[in-house]
């Protein structure tokens, strides 16, 4: 991908999954790469190593997308550390375990929308500031990470996480359009079946192997597709492209 060397990447939740292989393909493509996590220290440290062995610039940062407070101080320590931004993957984010709404707590689904939700917006507030050309930055990318989830809905399962990825997604449209003139991109991707560790931690670790049978494929896919689409969002080969949503879903 044209024009990468040097630029500078924001992930969070970058320690593992979808987060992990998109810093790593980042690297790759000479992205300098600043991988947020919230809890597991050691996912996000080897992130750092595999990419300073492949020849490549990473530093790990702790912070909760939730609190405002840690989020903050996360894009003052990217600058302390790189100078800059130019690009932010809006990428943490939670699941819980199977629920109808009529079972759900008021702590659930103010955790489910304070992550999944204010966290992105939080986020894509603070690389504003810093890329919009208004306020005298030079233009970058945002990518958010929606789900297909929020197309089907979630019925008797997680209602309360496809509700936040449909927040996503009106949210990509109504700030790609705020932004268009001041130089900075917006776009989401939507995964569908992906195989990460993200079932496990909603209580269903086989869920991508069962689930793969019913896509059209007949597979889940890899974190690595998915990475690949967020890397060409944020690339100079998509120049033209804001407010889009890809569905990575094979065919679902």
């Amino acid at each position: 991908m044209s024009g990468m060397s040097g630029k500078i990447l924001l992930v969070t939740g970058g320690s593992r999954g979808i987060g992990a292989a998109t810093c790593r393909l980042a690297a790759e493509a000479g992205y300098r790469v600043a991988v947020n996590y919230a809890s597991n220290a050691k996912a996000a440290e080897t992130v750092v190593a595999d990419i300073e062995a492949g020849g490549g610039e990473a530093f790990a940062l702790k912070a909760d997308v939730g609190s405002e407070t840690d989020v903050l101080a996360m894009f003052e320590a990217v600058e302390d550390r790189f100078g800059g931004l130019d690009a932010l993957v809006n990428n943490a984010g939670v699941v819980d375990s199977l629920s109808r709404v009529d079972e759900m707590s008021f702590a659930r689904l103010e955790r489910m929308m304070r992550i999944n939700v204010i966290g992105p917006m939080l986020c894509a507030r603070e690389a504003v500031k810093r890329m919009s050309t208004r306020n005298g930055g030079k233009g970058g990318a945002i990518v958010n990470l929606s789900s297909i989830a929020a197309r089907l809905g979630g019925a008797g399962q997680y209602i309360d996480y496809a509700a936040s990825k449909n927040a996503i997604n009106a949210f990509t449209v109504g700030l790609a359009r705020e932004v268009a003139e001041e130089g900075v991109r917006v776009n989401a991707v939507s995964p569908g079946i992906i195989d990460t560790e993200i079932h496990a931690s909603g209580g269903q670790p086989d869920r991508a192997e069962k689930m793969g049978r019913v896509v059209p494929m007949q597979r889940a896919g890899t974190a690595e597709e998915v990475a690949a689409a967020i890397l060409w969002l944020l690339s100079d080969e998509a120049s033209y492209t804001t407010g889009a949503n890809l569905e990575i879903g094979g065919g679902r």
